[in-house]
Parts: structure tokens; C-alpha cells; sequence
């Protein structure tokens, strides 16, 4: 994360803290990068001063920070410490180290899709105890989510709100990212869980595309997109851009749970990561259909229904006979005729343990054959 010295008109120490560098600075305030007595580094936000100055957003902040609070998981910056009453109110969250995600694709590219797909499945994961504690991010972007040596982590809570708080405005400022803005949050409807889950797919189309499903342009311009026009997902994986169009449904009810992204996910972080699908064994049992001319749904239902296939009558390839039935019209199959074999010495390859079991028969009974023969030989001696 770039840092920047401190300006003069910077506070050096908040609440326990002693400030170090500058982090950034957005529409709430001023992040630094801070720490205790006992060395613990803190990311720092210290409020605006024209925000501090009004009540109503000291009561709301005062109702998020406690919300945030509650928070448990390993996908989020832990909130360390926070003073709603200092003049101008500021919260200390545990400093997280790494690049944002957007400065990794600003500075790499579009990231593969397996990484996209573990990175989506870990901050999906994260958004679950997000929302379990009834926070709602409602600013979720590549900015704010840094990619860590222990995964990616979500941080900026500061505009977080409660579940079914209306969006747009804040104490007359706009607040939210437009690009990554759900509709609902557009057109000041309350938000939801929901709300994030569109943040997170336009954030997961940014890291597969390196730039915005909505384009680029004014606020206006970008809100009015969001809102009307669809997403546009040319470049994202072919793996990836059904669920991320799920995703980014106008709609909230049409977008999948955190829960059900996560999983999806994660079996998609799985399978991108073996490779390209040909190298997979089943491509090769999807090649050896091909040559049968049997679609995987044939041979279930063939099997299923016991060579009653509903395909049958459609065509005289293989895919409208019955699974195992008798072929007609002279096949030249040597395995086909009775008493075909495997092998070419015409006889069925020998089974080891049986073939240790009778040598072990064999020489018990040379034994005793041979000691009885000595015996009698003894007798008549």
C-alpha cells in the first residue's frame, strides 16, 4: 500500500496512537497508518470536520462503528479501537499489509481465473459474518480490498450501514463508489446483503477484465448505466461470467447469497486450477461420447431406464439403442462372439494368489508323500 509523509496540518498522535504516514483519503476523512505502545500498527480514519460538526452523522457513525464491532472473521479488517465523542470522531482498524486489488490488476493486468474465482470465494466468505452481525459494506470495491500474504481482506467499514438503511446520500454527500453502486443504492432504495453481493460481482468483473463492467465516464453517466443498461463482461472467463452476470442483476432477488457464491465459488477456484479443461479425464470421457455419438444425458437416461431410452426412434446411431442390448448388421467386433478372449495366447491372465495357493498344496503333498515312502522303507528294513 503507497504511503505518503505527513502534512503539516496532520494530527501526529489520535486517542493511543502515534500517527506515522499518510495511508489516503476519501469522502469520510483521512486513513494513516499508526501504532500503540506496544508496536501494534493500526490503519487510522479521523472523520471530516464538516462531517464531525453534525449530529445526525455522529449518530449514525456512532450505530456503525458498534454494528462493526460484532463483526468476527478472518476476511476483515479487525476494529481495534474507535472514539465517537473526540472532536472529530475517529476508529482504528488492524493493519492490513499487501496491495489493493486495484493496484494488482492496475499494475499486472487481469488476473487469471483461478485467482479471481479463490479471491471472489474468500471475500464471499468474509461477507457472510459481515452480514451476520446485520452490516451491510455498501462500499465494496477493488480499493477496498487488499490482498494479504494470509488472503484477501476487506477494510473502510467507515460508510457501512445497517441492514434496510436508505443509501445514496449521506448528510448531503454522496457515498459509494458509482461503477460498483447496486441499483438500489442508486435510487436510495434500502439496502441489503444483496447490495454487496452486486458490489462484489462488478469488483470480481474489474480483476478478470482490469476495467469496469459499466464502463467509464461521469457519475452521472455511470449511475445511469448501473441502473439501465446491462454489464459488459467481454473478456471475463467463460468459467466466471454466468455468476458474475447473476451477480449483477438489476434486481436484488435475482442475485445468489453470499453463502451460494462462495460455494459456487470455490468449486470453480477448483476446477480452474487443474488446467484447461482437455487435460481434465472428464474432457476425455466428454471425447469418447463424441466418437460414440452418445450426450452424457443419452447414456444416463439409457442407464436409468434400462435401454428405454426417449431418444429412441430419433436417429440409428448408437445413442438410440439400448445400453448393452444386441447389435445387428454383422459387427465385426472379435469380443462380441462367445468365447472371445482378452489376450492373444487365447487364455485369461493367471491370478497370482491362486497360483501361490496351489504351490503351497503342491509341496505339502510332495512332503508327505515323500515321508511316507521313507517310512515304509524303514519298516521293511
Amino acid at each position: 500500500m503507497a504511503m505518503m509523509r505527513l502534512r503539516r496540518e496532520d494530527p501526529r498522535i489520535v486517542g493511543s496512537f502515534r500517527l506515522h504516514r499518510r495511508l489516503g483519503a476519501g469522502g469520510m476523512g483521512v486513513v494513516y497508518l499508526g501504532s500503540d505502545r506496544r508496536g501494534q500498527r493500526v490503519a487510522l480514519k479521523v472523520i471530516r470536520p464538516d462531517l464531525a460538526e453534525d449530529q445526525e452523522f455522529r449518530s449514525r457513525f456512532a450505530r456503525e462503528v458498534s454494528a462493526a464491532r460484532r463483526i468476527r472473521g478472518g476476511c476483515t479488517a479487525r476494529l481495534v479501537a474507535a472514539d465517537l465523542e473526540a472532536e472529530r470522531p475517529w476508529f482504528a482498524t488492524q493493519y492490513v499489509p499487501g496491495p489493493s486489488l486495484h493496484d494488482r490488476v492496475a499494475e499486472e493486468g487481469p488476473l487469471r481465473a483461478a485467482d479471481v474465482a479463490a479471491i471472489g470465494a474468500a471475500l464471499s466468505e468474509g461477507l457472510v459474518a459481515v452480514h451476520e452481525a446485520g452490516v451491510v459494506h455498501r462500499d465494496l470495491k477493488p480499493s477496498n480490498i487488499l490482498l494479504s500474504p494470509k488472503g484477501p481482506r476487506i477494510i473502510d467499514f467507515g460508510i457501512a450501514w445497517a441492514t434496510g438503511a436508505s443509501t445514496l446520500t449521506h448528510v448531503g454527500t454522496a457515498v459509494g463508489s458509482p461503477g460498483f453502486l447496486a441499483p438500489e443504492q442508486v435510487r436510495g432504495a434500502a439496502v441489503t446483503p444483496a447490495t454487496d453481493v452486486f458490489s462484489l460481482g462488478a469488483t470480481l468483473a474489474y480483476a478478470a477484465m482490469a476495467d469496469s463492467p459499466f464502463g467509464h465516464g461521469s457519475s452521472e453517466v455511470m449511475l445511469y448505466r448501473v441502473v439501465h443498461e446491462e454489464p459488459q463482461l467481454q473478456g471475463v472467463p467463460d468459467a466466471l461470467a454466468p455468476l458474475i452476470r447473476a451477480c449483477l442483476a438489476k434486481d436484488p432477488e435475482e442475485r445468489p447469497s453470499t453463502l451460494q457464491l462462495s460455494m459456487r465459488l470455490k468449486e470453480i477456484a477448483a476446477r480452474e486450477a487443474q488446467g484447461l479443461p482437455a487435460s481434465r479425464p472428464p474432457a476425455q470421457r466428454d471425447r469418447t461420447e463424441e466418437r460414440g455419438h452418445v450426450r452424457p444425458t443419452e447414456r444416463y437416461t439409457e442407464r436409468d431406464t434400462r435401454g428405454r431410452s426417449p431418444e429412441r426412434g430419433r436417429g440409428t446411431g448408437p445413442s438410440s439403442r439400448p445400453s448393452g442390448g444386441p447389435r445387428t448388421g454383422g459387427s465385426r467386433n472379435p469380443q462380441s462372439r462367445p468365447g472371445a478372449r482378452s489376450t492373444s495366447t487365447g487364455r485369461r491372465p493367471a491370478n497370482p494368489r491362486l497360483l501361490r495357493q496351489r504351490l503351497f498344496v503342491f509341496v505339502v503333498v510332495t512332503l508327505v508323500v515323500a515321508l511316507g515312502i521313507a517310512a515304509a522303507q524303514a519298516l521293511q528294513g
